[in-house]
């Protein structure tokens, strides 16, 4: 908290000097935010863009997680899928945009692929981790009492890997946003991109940096949330 005030200081001091149009003083900004909160324009956007967000976020962790649990008890598997998933983590999504507005047009659905696509990687990566960390004796004891494969899957690999997969939702998380927005910028001019679109190019700076605080107010909160459910279960990584 110290530091965000220290920046914030920072921030209106360079403001208020007039060194750039591009930087107006945060008070302004603020000023600026309580003024735009709950206008239809801002209503509409932020919907717009929860939505997409929201619906990326999930396909990534309905898919990411049993795609992470399969790969990191079964080798082969891993074997074929793992180089996929590092080079979809470490390539430039962004130019494979173009590409999902071919297949699925300009609409909502191709903001929220892109926004899964930017997410999934890592939330797989990070349970296919906790999964090869998970004591074997678990996993035997589970099918010597007869554990049916989906069993094993909810009672054994989900919970005992559940730090490392909260880990890679935190991670995904914000790294949705990112992909959230660039789908609104390059898709479809809607939600925050359009929102950001407008005001850079009307030059309306203390606007642009108003939304942009609430985007990233978003994107902190839910991963300071996700971080404190880390930390209370923890003690499954000693319990392992």
């Amino acid at each position: 908290m110290s530091s965000l005030i220290l920046w914030a200081l920072l921030w209106e001091v360079v403001g208020r000097s007039g060194l750039t149009f591009f930087i107006p003083p945060i008070s302004e900004v603020f000023l600026t935010l309580f003024g735009i909160i709950g206008t239809p324009a801002f209503t509409k956007a932020l919907t717009e863009t929860g939505y997409a967000f929201i619906g990326g976020v999930a396909a990534s962790i309905v898919i990411g997680i049993p795609v992470g649990i399969l790969i990191g008890k079964n080798r082969l598997l891993d074997e074929m899928i793992l180089p996929w998933v590092n080079i979809f983590l470490s390539a430039p999504l962004t130019a494979l945009v173009p590409v999902l507005m071919v297949l699925f047009g300009f609409g909502m659905t191709s903001i929220v692929i892109t926004t899964t696509l930017f997410a999934i990687w890592i939330i797989i990566l990070n349970t296919r981790a906790g999964v090869m960390q998970i004591n074997r004796s678990m996993v035997e004891m589970a099918r010597s009492f007869g554990a049916k494969p989906l069993e094993a899957f909810f009672k054994i690999y989900f919970w005992a890997a559940l730090p490392e997969i909260l880990g890679g939702v935190r991670i995904g998380v914000i790294r949705a946003v990112k992909g959230v927005i660039i789908g609104q910028l390059l898709i479809s001019i809607v939600g925050f991109g359009a929102l950001f679109e407008l005001y850079s190019s009307n030059f309306l700076m203390s606007h642009f940096w108003a939304v942009l605080i609430v985007l990233f107010g978003m994107a902190f909160s839910i991963s300071e949330f996700l971080a404190y459910l880390e930390r209370r279960v923890a003690y499954y990584a000693a319990k392992r």
